[in-house]
């Protein structure tokens, strides 16, 4: 099984139809369009209303027009897996509702949790299954919904977060496709910049961490920009050079979109024209673990087979990696 590599071979996603715009959080919060502007590069982002709707119901119509558009059947889907910070409940997993609402009864499930880094996690770990040669379809699905761990009243925060999901076919290849290399790296210390305490086990759900707002996403921005800048562009960088590419070998750059700073010191750091990097953040803010599925899942049309691309993404842990991937097919076509 030695030459046997794991390719997306289809990608699907989805995004709410509500838009909250830079005035619509201006009207919350002591903020502007120009500040959001100048700081992020968002102007917009969707956010999923409705009582009862959780991440499962982004993740199911990803997967469903994954399914409709590789025309695949879903009873052959042999695991999927959801990576995400925002499950729709501590348990059943979110996989097993996406799953088992989208006809995926034959797939082992779990949920895999990365922060933003999720999708590069889920990818690396769906890739070593199909590696294995235990499983030959397997289904990653990422994204999260963001603005239900929002503090709508944190003006530092909230124009930061959008909901929205991805999700991706891997199958085996005995062509040189797929993913080629991955990197992932991890660093705890994070924990006291970027987190959210209140609902898990050490502080669980009690009138206090209510009162004291522990159920948002906390974010010391000054400390976290810092590390995503060095060790996005860094590990990006550094797959790069560990596969003997040039930026004239990279077709398109995929980073993570949580600000556009940031975007622009991983494309500087390649030496890649701007042109080259895949960029949405202006519509859709940051999605956590859904922003490189969904820049996979608009630019799909634009991908053809053989195309190098590198993916590259920090969160939460603090979490950090990047993916060397060869695209699988040509503009949309399985």
């Amino acid at each position: 099984m030695s030459n046997v590599n794991a390719v997306i071979t289809g990608v699907g996603g989805y995004v709410p139809e509500d838009v909250l715009t830079n005035d619509d959080i201006s009207k919350m919060v002591d903020t502007t369009e120009e500040w959001i502007l100048t700081r992020v590069g968002i102007k917009e982002r969707r956010i999923l209303k409705g009582e009862g709707k959780g991440t499962s119901y982004m993740g199911i119509r990803a997967v469903q027009e994954l399914l409709k558009k590789t025309d695949v059947d879903p009873e052959s889907i042999e695991m999927l897996l959801c990576a995400t910070t925002t499950p729709d409940f501590g348990f059943p997993t979110t996989a097993s509702l996406i799953a088992y609402h989208t006809g995926c009864k034959n797939a082992m499930t779990f949920d895999l949790q990365g922060a933003c880094s999720g999708f590069l996690y889920g990818l690396e770990t769906a890739a070593n299954y199909i590696r294995s040669g235990r499983y030959k379809r397997v289904i990653v699905v990422a994204g999260d919904k963001m603005t239900s761990i929002t503090d709508y009243t944190d003006r530092t925060t909230c124009p930061l977060f959008g909901d929205g999901c991805g999700a991706v076919l891997i199958e085996p290849t005995a062509e040189n496709l797929g993913v080629i290399d991955t990197i992932l790296r991890t660093d705890g210390s994070g924990c006291s910049h970027l987190h959210m305490y209140g609902g898990g086990s050490a502080y669980p759900s009690s009138y206090e961490t209510i009162d004291k707002r522990m159920h948002y996403v906390y974010q010391e921005g000054k400390a976290v920009f810092k590390c995503a800048v060095s060790d996005m562009a860094d590990t990006a960088a550094e797959i790069v050079e560990r596969n003997h590419l040039t930026h004239d070998d990279i077709d398109w750059v995929v980073p993570h979109q949580a600000n556009l700073r940031i975007i622009d010191a991983t494309a500087k750091r390649l030496g890649i024209d701007y042109d080259k990097v895949m960029v949405n953040i202006q519509r859709y803010g940051n999605t956590s673990a859904g922003t490189i599925p969904l820049c996979l899942w608009e630019w799909e049309d634009r991908l053809k087979k053989g195309d190098n691309l590198i993916l590259a993404a920090f969160g939460a842990g603090f979490t950090w990696g990047a993916v060397y991937l060869k695209w699988g097919y040509n503009g949309g076509t399985a």
